[in-house]
């Protein structure tokens, strides 16, 4: 740790006006030919970011721990999941369905009334993105993270602005990327690290910009959002902000399996020292279950970092505003809750208080504390789900016999995940995820940052109407020479 300590910058310096310009008029100049990739091209630069980021993990890894205070044994899982998704998206490209490309030949007896026209239409690459890195995951949302993986998959070049919270690990990653990406013979351009505030918000302002990525923080966000929108030529704008992500306990489960629910609780609220934007906020539990002590009296885990100085400073000043609330109370606490690092804290309020004062005890504590809820009756739930702005996730802990429908319809408004007996912590990277939700989970509700659907956000649908085969793009040509998915006259082929 040592070694690495004295070989990592403690600050990048910010991007000048003229370095911004060369990487933006080279991603405006990457975006064409790597758009132009065959699918299983661009799948090979993936793959071959994803083998340089694990043969490196020795460098990688150490540089992590020293910037970010997280384990080791957590950041070597985190960067197997970011090289995993790397090459998922890589098997995407090979099958070719993302493309979604459909073909309606001409039909003089179109039941319309009118004739219709040669049609195919498929998805392609929104342009060059700019995506802002996250500081809790810094390899899965950061420099060769999710974000990064679906916008280069979808043939979109990146500029990532990397976070202040690791800027040497931030160098290190984008060397290593870079170097890979020219290796597998990679567009100049497809790829590049921008570093400050100001030119992160540059990038987001310049006409060449056609997306943007964002993971973080509400106010932060929300400005990175106003700039996409008020722009001449608005963008999409892909914002995860925040979440309390509610769990919900039916009385039959609380009296079924009380102590177990409590443990995975306590176990799901202060995993990662609770910097998890999945971290559960707020438990419901039947007024007078056993559940209740079983919280008050359960072994909360030792105290652990923070990831930086800010956020320990944020979570103290969020934590001392919940504790003056008189509308709560303490249910459960180690030795040092206002410490660096800090120890755990359970806080206590009633459901007649979350329906009487919702925003303030539903306000995202970004650390290991946690709010029990006390309910009366389950006719409450739906009413105290309702209370909820969007959520990444919610949770249901029932039995089979639990009459939660109600509750389940309402959740799912919310929430762009909904999670049954079982806690929303683990966010696998696979085909069917959704992590995103209702603002101000997200500011695209319709999007997902995990998962293989995330390319969705990167690409857009063109149609071609009545154009030689020649011309057309290889997946919407007649003989189909790339052997892609196809729905042809209404009918998957392929």
């Amino acid at each position: 740790m040592t070694a690495i300590s004295q070989t990592l910058p403690d600050a990048l310096p910010a991007t000048t006006e003229a370095q911004l310009e060369s990487l933006l008029a080279a991603a405006q100049s990457a975006a064409a030919p790597l758009a132009a990739l065959r699918p299983a091209e661009r799948a090979g630069l993936l793959d071959a970011v994803a083998d340089a980021l694990d043969a490196s993990a020795d460098q990688l890894v150490p540089a992590a721990r020293h910037e970010t205070r997280l384990p080791e044994a957590r950041l070597r899982g985190e960067l197997k999941r970011t090289t995993f998704q790397l090459r998922l998206f890589g098997e995407v490209l090979r099958d070719g369905g993302y493309l979604d490309a459909r073909i309606d030949h001409a039909d003089p007896d179109w039941p319309m009334g009118a004739p219709r026209p040669d049609l195919r239409r498929m998805l392609v690459p929104l342009g060059p993105v700019v995506v802002f890195a996250a500081s809790n995951f810094p390899f899965a949302f950061s420099v060769a993270g999710g974000d990064t993986a679906s916008a280069l998959a979808a043939g979109s070049p990146v500029l990532l602005k990397a976070h202040s919270g690791h800027p040497g690990l931030s160098r290190l990653t984008a060397d290593i990327v870079l170097t890979a990406l020219r290796g597998a013979g990679a567009p100049q351009g497809t790829f590049a690290l921008i570093t400050g505030t100001a030119a992160g918000a540059a990038a987001l302002r310049d006409p060449r910009i056609k997306a943007g990525a964002f993971t973080g923080s509400i106010p932060g966000g929300r400005a990175l959002f106003d700039i996409a929108c008020s722009r001449p030529e608005p963008i999409p704008f892909f914002g995860e902000l925040g979440s309390n992500n509610p769990v919900f306990v039916t009385e039959a489960a609380a009296a079924e399996r009380g102590a177990e629910i409590a443990e995975g609780f306590v176990g799901s609220f202060t995993l990662g020292a609770g910097q998890f934007c999945t971290k559960p906020g707020t438990l419901f539990v039947p007024v007078g279950s056993a559940l209740v002590e079983a919280l008050r009296n359960a072994a909360l885990p030792p105290a652990a970092p923070l990831l930086n100085d800010r956020i320990q400073s944020g979570y103290v000043d969020v934590l001392q505003g919940l504790q003056s609330n008189a509308r709560l109370t303490v249910l459960a606490q180690g030795a040092a809750p206002l410490a660096d690092p800090p120890s755990p804290t359970l806080l206590l309020t009633t459901a007649a208080d979350v329906l009487a004062e919702p925003r303030s005890l539903q306000t995202e504590c970004f650390g290991p504390t946690a709010v029990v809820v006390t309910y009366d009756d389950e006719s409450q739930l739906a009413p105290l789900a309702e209370t909820f702005e969007g959520q990444l996730t919610a949770t249901i802990h029932g039995t089979d016999s639990c009459d939660i429908t109600g509750l389940v319809h309402v959740l799912a408004r919310k929430a762009g995940r909904v999670v049954w007996n079982q806690w929303p912590t683990g966010v696998s990277v696979t085909y069917a995820q959704q992590h995103g939700g209702p603002y101000p989970a997200t500011t695209a509700a319709g999007s997902t940052s995990v998962g293989t659907a995330a390319i969705e956000r990167f690409l857009r649908p063109v149609a071609y109407q009545g154009f030689p085969q020649h011309v057309l793009p290889d997946a919407l040509q007649e003989d189909n020479p790339l052997a892609l998915p196809r729905l042809v006259d209404g009918r998957r082929e392929g």
